[in-house]
This record gives C-alpha cells, structure tokens and sequence, in this order.
C-alpha cells in the first residue's frame, strides 16, 4: 500500500534587524539549518530602529556569511511576522535568546503571535556559550568608540562592517 501522505518540507523563518550579523546570530542560523529543510532569514525592515546598516547591506552580508549552507533564503519584511508566516507557508519561528530578560520578552512576542494565529511554534535556540553575550547593539556601539569587533562578527563579513566604521568615524 502506497502511503497518501506526500512528505512536506519544513521551512522555519529566523527574524531579526541583523545591524549588523554577529557571530552569535551565524551561530544560530547554522545550527536552525541543520533542523529544517528551509530556513528563511527574514530581515526586517523598521526604520523606527534607527539602523546602522541599509536592508541592502544587511542582505548582502548575511549571504556572504551564510554562503556554505544551501537551505538558506533571505527575505525582507516589514510587517507582522504573522503575515509573513502565512506568506511563506511556514509556521515555525526561531529565535535566540541569551538571558532569561531575552526570554521573558521574546515569550511575551510568542503569546502576541499565537493570539494571532494558533499554529504557529516558537523555537527558542541559546547561543553558543562563546556567544552568549554578543548583540548587534554591543557591535554597534564598539564601532561608535573604535572597539574591537572583529571576535564578535563573521570574519568573511569583518571588512564590510570595518569598513562601515570607517564611513561613521
């Protein structure tokens, strides 16, 4: 007997602002990787955050540091992640949280999204303990100041964000 069920291939998306990817954020993105057929990068585009980096740059670092894992797509949003779910026919979310402040708002995000669309699975992935307290905003502001950044991003993306440094300062 033939089995009626066609295999459905799973596709996760894996939101965030990105300004700039960290090596916390790739740590994430290779590990959500190997767990889905598909995982979806979903850039997203809020101008109210004020970022450092245009979507553009964004983009183009993210693929260049995500080169090596075939099942990685990039997508730009700026609606509800609900909407962009139901636009990609994916109904799991990935996040990463570093501390139990990320969980308690990254849950309160969840229970908005599930009053929205019931389906819908959050994932919650740590980073890697060598990762655990990189944020884009730290990248951010040791740009500002002429910190060292170059252990907390991709190295295949260092130059572009130096070069970003070299622009702000």
């Amino acid at each position: 007997m033939q089995n009626s069920k066609i295999a459905q291939k799973t596709r996760a998306i894996y939101p965030g602002t990105f300004d700039p990817l960290t090596k916390g954020h790739l740590d994430i993105i290779e590990r959500a990787s190997k767990m889905f057929d598909e995982l979806v990068v979903a850039i997203g585009d809020n101008p109210d955050k004020n970022p450092l980096f245009s979507v553009a740059e964004r983009a183009k670092m993210i693929k260049k540091a995500t080169s090596a894992l075939p099942n990685i797509t990039l997508v730009k949003f700026n609606s509800l992640l609900i909407d962009l779910s139901d636009e990609l026919n994916a109904n799991i979310i990935i996040r990463g949280i570093r501390s139990a402040s990320d969980f308690e708002y990254e849950s309160q995000l969840n229970y908005a999204n599930r009053s929205l669309k019931k389906n819908l699975e959050t994932i919650y992935l740590m980073p890697s303990l060598e990762y655990s307290f990189v944020s884009s905003s730290l990248v951010r502001t040791l740009l500002k100041f002429d910190g060292e950044i170059k252990d907390l991003v991709p190295e295949s993306i260092f130059k572009d964000i130096k070069k970003k440094r070299e622009e702000i300062n």
